[in-house]
């Protein structure tokens, strides 16, 4: 079936094709290896008749690539796309002196602004659409944007365990009433990095150390991601787990071991309220391809795509104009932990060396 453009994509279309000819033009009229054009000239005149973009993603290819795909289907512009996972931070840092990537994809607005604080990241201009995102949701120069939020909750097996036999804190975890009964993730995981850094704000660095120590020593399973402890606790590997949001609602979905509940901690009065973090986009500095870079993030503010973006996953809309999957709750219906997301940038790297001296491997071995 063929895709219909929006008005917005034909205008995207019509760019690059404009540009085409203009470099055609500029071809037959001869060039000289002694009159090079100025570096920005080339990059835009390239990036405008080539159509192509580079990203990098942390985010599951699961969840990336049919939204690549309909960029290119609206845009007629080819995405080339690096699924590293984790590694996309090392993987831009590496490269800051010469940038391969326009866009990175990330789960992690702390990965974001640490990248920004280290120049990989950079301010893409005025973008139509931007002011749909909370300033709270953006870098303050609009080098990257939230678009679906999500939070830390414990996800749990209703054949195992009770709603109200199930810890209500996640300080309860460090309890040896639950020694072996749940799973985390690994500590180089980005959920688990963000979720710790807010329990650094709330809770000063020695009580957040003590709560790793005791939370490895009691877990019965240390996975890769938290899709892993999704599978493992519908299938009754073990009552619960520690994750991010939609994945109780993913394994809500699947056809069996869907027998889940959820509890979203630290509701009580006085308590910290649940960690809020969220997924998003941003604009590499010195990309190849900076023309197209900035089409897509345009593109991706548009409220369909701000949709497929979150509900691919089954995030929830970080724009409140957009309403979130049936079962999810906004985030206006409970109690949110108070460090802003953009701090999370600022400690994330401290965060990282914190989790390692506390003993929790930041890789599976």
């Amino acid at each position: 079936m063929r895709s219909v453009m929006s008005a917005k994509a034909w205008r995207y279309a019509l760019i690059a094709l404009v540009a085409t000819f203009a470099l055609a033009g500029l071809a037959a009229c001869g060039t000289t290896a002694e009159e090079p054009a100025a570096p920005d000239e080339v990059s835009e005149s390239v990036d405008e008749a080539t159509g192509e973009l580079v990203v990098y993603s942390s985010r599951n290819e699961r969840f990336v690539d049919p939204l690549l795909e309909k960029f290119t289907a609206d845009t007629g512009i080819e995405v080339s796309v690096l699924h590293a996972g984790d590694t996309v931070v090392n993987k831009l840092t590496e490269e800051a002196s010469r940038p391969r990537a326009d866009i990175v994809v990330a789960n992690d607005i702390g990965m974001l602004e640490y990248l920004r604080l280290n120049d990989i990241l950079a301010a893409p201009g005025a973008l139509d659409g931007v002011d749909s995102i909370e300033e709270r949701y953006r870098a303050v120069d609009d080098s990257w944007i939230a678009l679906s939020a999500r939070t830390r909750v414990f996800i749990y097996n209703k054949d195992l365990i009770s709603e109200g036999e199930m810890p209500q804190t996640v300080w309860e975890l460090t309890d040896p009433k639950w020694d072996g009964m749940f799973a985390i993730t690994r500590g180089g995981n980005a959920g688990m990095i963000g979720h710790i850094s807010a329990l650094r704000n709330e809770w000063g660095d020695e009580q957040t150390t003590e709560w790793i120590e005791a939370v490895k020593e009691n877990a019965g399973a240390i996975t890769e991601g938290h899709g892993d402890i999704r599978r493992a606790v519908g299938a009754g590997e073990f009552a619960f787990g520690l994750v991010n949001n939609y994945y109780y609602h993913q394994q809500l979905r699947e056809p069996e071991d869907n027998n889940v509940g959820v509890i979203y901690p630290d509701q009580g009065d006085g308590e910290m309220g649940a960690v809020v973090n969220a997924a998003g986009v941003g604009f590499v500095a010195g990309g190849p391809n900076p023309v197209s870079a900035r089409i897509f993030l345009e593109w991706v503010l548009l409220p369909e795509n701000q949709r497929e973006f979150s509900f691919a996953s089954l995030e929830v809309p970080v724009n409140p104009e957009i309403e979130a999957v049936e079962e999810a709750r906004p985030i206006s219906d409970y109690n949110v932990q108070a460090m802003p997301l953009s701090e999370l940038g600022t400690v994330w790297e401290d965060t990282r060396t914190l989790i390692e001296r506390a003993g929790l491997d930041m890789e599976l071995r």
